[in-house]
Order: C-alpha cells, then structure tokens, then sequence
C-alpha cells in the first residue's frame, strides 16, 4: 500500500470515529447541548482535529444523514428493479422498505428530518449540502418510478408521479416524527410500525384503479 493510500486510509477512519463520537453525543444529550468539546473527548481527539474535518457542528451533524440516504437509496432501488410485482404488492414493499430504513439507524433518521425542516441546511459546506441534496432527489426520483410504472400499467391513478412521491415521503416523516414524539411522553407506546400499515394501506386503496 502506498503512502497516499494509507493517509486516505486514516484519513477516513479518523472521520468515522468522529461521527461515532457524535452520534452517541447527540443521542446522549441532543444536538441543542451538544458541543463539539464533547464530542472531542468522547473521541479522543483534540477540538482542533474534529475542525479539520468538519467546519462547525451543523456540518457533523448533518454528515450522520449522508449514511441513511445511501442506506435508502440502495433499498429503493432493489425495489424499482423488482420484476413479477403488481403495483399494490410494490405500495406494501416501499412501506416495508422505508420501515427498514427506520429500523436500520432511528435516531439519524430522526435527526435527519428535523434537519430538513430547519436552518441548519445554510451552514453547510457546498459539497455537503451537494451529497446531500443529490441523494434525496435520487430516493425521490425512484419513489417516483415505481408510481410511474404503475400509471402507465394502468393499475394505478393518473396522477403526477413526483407528487405521489411527495406524498409517501411526508407521510413516513409525518408519522416517525409523531409517533417518536408520544414515546417521549410514555416508552411503552410503540405503535410506529401498526400506524404504518394502516397509512399505506389507505395510501394503496387511494391510489388504486
């Protein structure tokens, strides 16, 4: 292995140590209270090595988002390549689908769509926000397909794909968001995947032929 090869090594395995440092700093304490002091300790590094790699906190934290879009993307993409499935089995698969998304890392998926919704996005360096933005509009861009497969089948309404996409984006957030938030108040209600299914299962009669 040559010398650049290895810096790139290092290079990456001391960002992803950071952003293990990070996730259990947010986890721990939120983002709000968080300091990137804290999340240099916890990774034992000094602030100074953490600013090499991210220029403030908003950027660290929304680095965590860069893993669960990639994560969504490749799901999303079995699913559209997925042959011998009618539209409403499809419907069930991108709920199941976006429910494994969930399960694969909650607490990103969480902080990912408040980051979406809030000022967080302007402090961001143009390649992040890049990365990003070009992986949202991919998850979205695919949901989209598999609504448009099914319009041009027949099997579904004629009603503009990317809306339809919209649609099942909102409602997923929609209902982690709430549902996460009742979990606050009481751990014992878990109803996230039930509420799901009962969402997509309306979704799929509305949008049925």
């Amino acid at each position: 292995m040559g010398i650049q090869e290895r810096k790139k090594r290092e290079k990456e395995r001391r960002r992803q140590q950071i952003i293990v440092a990070a996730k259990k700093i947010f986890s721990e304490k939120g983002f709000t209270k968080s300091t990137m002091e804290d999340i240099a300790q916890e990774a034992e590094l000094s602030p100074g090595t953490l600013y090499l790699y991210f220029k403030n906190k908003d950027e660290l934290y929304a680095s965590l988002s860069l893993r669960i879009l990639q994560y969504l993307n490749i799901r999303l993409e079995d699913l559209k390549n997925a042959e011998n499935m009618d539209s409403q089995k499809k419907i069930a698969a991108l709920k199941d689908a976006l429910y494994d998304v969930y399960q694969f890392d909650p607490l990103v998926l969480i902080s990912m769509f408040h980051l979406q919704s809030s000022e967080t996005l302007k402090n961001l360096s143009p390649d992040l926000l890049a990365d990003i933005m070009k992986l949202s509009r991919r998850s979205l861009r695919m949901m989209a397909q598999i609504f448009e497969e099914g319009i041009r089948r027949g099997t579904l309404i004629n009603k503009n794909p990317t809306a339809l996409a919209d649609v099942v984006w909102a409602l997923f957030s929609g209902i982690v968001l709430w549902e996460e938030s009742k979990k606050l108040i009481d751990k014992n209600k878990d109803y996230l995947k039930q509420t799901l299914d009962i969402a997509f299962e309306i979704l799929s009669r509305g949008v049925t032929n």
